[in-house]
C-alpha cells in the first residue's frame, strides 16, 4: 500500500510540474523570434557615436522584438561594401546614401521603393520626398540637407555703394562688378568647379533625350555673362575652376578681399572664430533661387532599404527609419552636426525660427536657411558612368571661355562632342 500511494504521490506530482511548466514554456515558444535590423552609416564614426548609440538604445527599449545593429563605413568604401553585400545575399537593412547614389542603384535595381513602408510621408518636407522620387516612386527615408545662404560685408558693400544682398544672379555679378570698381576687391566667388550645378538651378539642361545640350545659346550667354564679371574683376579667381573652391573662398572673405560668399551656415561659424573683425559687419540674406525656384547648396542624405532584404522585415525596418530620422532625432542631429534637417517640424523649432533681438551673422542664418529648406533640392545629372570625369571636360570648356582662350561657342561644342561621343558609347 506505501508503495503505491507513494507511487501515486510522484506522478500527480510531476502531472503538476509539467503542467506549471507547459505555462511558463508555451507562451515563451510562441513568442515571435526577435527581428534585427542592420543599419549602415556613412563616416559617421567618432563625432557621432555617442548619438547613434544612443538612438539605437532609445529605439530599442520602445520596441523590446527589435534589435538594431549599428556599422560605420568611411566614405571612399561604403559602395563597394553595399554592392559586395547585395551580390552575397547579405545587404543591411539600412543603409546611409547621398541621393545621386540612390538613383543610381534604384535604376539599377539594388534599392527598393519604400513608399508602401512609409507611415508618416507628411513628416518630411515635400522637396526631400521630390528628391527621393525616381520613376514615381521614393527611394528612402529622408534625414538631413544643407542650403546655401548669402554673408555679405556690409563695409565693403557700403564701400562700393550697396545697400542690400542681391536678389537674383544677375544683382550677383552686377554688384560683383560694381564692388570691384569702386574698391578693387572681388564681390562673387561661384561653384564652377561644379558647373553641372550652376546651369540646372538656372533652368538649363545639361543632358536631354540622352544627349549633351549645354552648348545651346542659353548657355553660351550665361557664361558669357559669367566671363563679363571674370574680366571686370568682379569674381575671385582664386581656384575658381577647382571641385572644392570653398576653401579659398572662405579665406579670401575671412581676410577682407572678397564681398559675398554664398555657403552654408556653418561657414559663419567659422568667420566668427578666424576673423571676429570681419564676422561684426557681416549679414546674411538668402541666396537667389533662379527661375527654378531650387535653393542653392542642397545635398540629401536618407537611408535606403536595400534590394535582398527580406520583406518580413519592412514593417520593423519602417518603424526604426521613422525613429531614426523623426522630428526630435533630425533637430538633436541637425544642433550637433550643423546640418538642415528635413522634417517640417524640425525646421519650425524655435531653434531655428526665433531670432534674438541683436542677432549675430550666425543667428540670423537660422531662420533664413530653415525657410530656404523647401527649396532645397540635390542638384545632379542622373544617368551618367564616368560622371566626375565627364564633368571635368564640361568644367574645362568652361574655364576656357571664361578667361579668353578658347570661343565660347566653339569651347562648349567640343565639350558636348566628347559628351555625347561617351553618351553614345554607354547607350551600347
Amino acid at each position: 500500500m506505501k508503495f503505491s500511494w507513494l507511487a501515486a504521490s510522484v506522478k500527480l506530482v510531476l502531472a503538476i510540474c509539467l503542467v506549471s511548466f507547459s505555462f511558463i514554456l508555451v507562451p515563451s515558444a510562441l513568442a515571435a523570434p526577435t527581428q534585427k535590423i542592420e543599419l549602415w552609416t556613412l563616416s559617421m564614426k567618432p563625432k557621432f557615436i555617442p548619438y547613434f548609440q544612443q538612438i539605437v538604445q532609445k529605439f530599442e527599449a520602445q520596441h523590446p522584438g527589435i534589435e538594431v545593429e549599428w556599422v560605420d563605413f568611411p566614405w571612399d568604401i561604403l559602395q563597394l561594401k553595399l554592392i559586395t553585400a547585395i551580390a552575397a545575399g547579405t545587404p543591411p537593412s539600412l543603409v546611409n546614401l547621398n541621393v545621386p547614389w540612390a538613383e543610381e542603384y534604384a535604376r539599377d535595381s539594388l534599392i527598393v521603393p519604400v513608399d508602401s513602408m512609409m507611415l508618416n510621408k507628411a513628416m518630411y518636407t515635400k522637396a526631400a520626398l521630390e528628391d527621393l522620387t525616381f520613376n514615381g516612386h521614393i527611394y528612402g527615408f529622408p534625414h538631413y540637407s544643407n542650403v546655401n545662404v548669402i554673408a555679405y560685408n556690409s563695409a565693403i558693400f557700403a564701400e562700393a555703394g550697396l545697400k542690400q544682398a542681391p536678389k537674383s544672379l544677375a544683382e550677383e555679378l552686377a554688384f560683383a562688378k560694381q564692388i570691384y570698381a569702386k574698391t578693387g576687391k572681388a564681390g562673387y566667388a561661384p561653384t564652377l568647379g561644379k558647373i553641372d550645378g550652376f546651369f540646372l538651378q538656372q533652368g538649363l539642361d545639361v543632358v536631354k533625350n540622352g544627349r549633351a545640350v549645354f552648348n545651346s545659346p542659353q548657355h553660351v550667354a550665361l557664361i558669357k555673362k559669367l566671363a563679363d564679371a571674370y574680366q571686370a574683376g568682379g569674381i575671385l579667381k582664386d581656384q575658381l575652376f577647382s571641385e572644392d573652391s570653398f576653401p579659398s573662398a572662405i579665406d579670401a572673405y575671412k581676410g577682407g578681399r572678397l564681398g559675398m560668399l554664398v555657403s552654408a551656415p556653418t561657414a559663419l561659424k567659422r568667420i566668427e572664430l578666424d576673423a571676429k573683425d570681419i564676422y561684426a559687419v557681416t549679414k546674411v540674406a538668402p541666396a537667389p533661387l533662379g527661375p527654378t525656384n531650387n535653393a542653392d547648396g542642397g545635398w540629401m542624405f536618407h537611408y535606403a532599404v536595400p534590394k535582398g532584404v527580406n520583406p518580413k522585415l519592412y514593417p520593423a525596418i519602417a518603424t526604426f527609419a521613422e525613429f531614426l530620422t523623426n522630428d526630435e532625432n533630425q533637430l538633436a542631429f541637425a544642433k550637433l552636426a550643423g546640418v538642415m534637417p528635413t522634417t517640417v517640424q524640425a525646421l519650425a523649432n524655435p531653434y531655428f525660427m526665433q531670432t534674438p533681438a541683436h542677432a549675430s551673422a550666425a543667428e540670423q542664418a537660422l531662420p533664413i536657411a530653415a525657410a530656404s529648406m523647401k527649396f532645397s533640392r540635390s542638384l545632379y545629372v542622373a544617368g551618367l558612368d564616368d560622371y566626375d570625369e565627364m564633368r571635368r571636360v564640361m568644367v574645362k570648356a568652361v574655364e576656357a571661355g571664361m578667361t579668353g582662350k578658347q570661343d565660347i561657342q566653339q569651347a562648349l561644342d567640343e565639350a558636348v562632342r566628347i559628351w555625347n561621343k561617351k553618351l553614345q558609347q554607354q547607350a551600347h
